[in-house]
């Protein structure tokens, strides 16, 4: 579909929902392709899930606030 840059400010939503459902659009101004309305091409890479990553991390020793009051008890005197 080729539409004009008047045509494309008034329709933008209308547009993109053309888009979504695999149409390309071309926008012109004064008979020139300045911009295409594409697609995404697939899905992408997605990134793996921080749940998983945050249930793959055993912790070993104390906890660090145990650590910090015996470090600063020492300290004081």
């Amino acid at each position: 579909m080729e539409i004009s840059v008047k045509e494309a400010r008034a329709k933008f939503s209308s547009l993109l929902n053309q888009v979504m459902d695999g149409d390309e659009v071309i926008i012109r101004r004064r008979g020139k392709e300045i911009a295409r309305l594409v697609p995404p091409s697939g899905e992408g890479r997605r990134l793996p899930s921080l749940g998983d990553f945050r249930r793959s991390i055993r912790l070993k020793g104390e906890p660090l606030s145990v650590t910090v009051r015996k470090g600063r008890k020492e300290e004081r005197y």
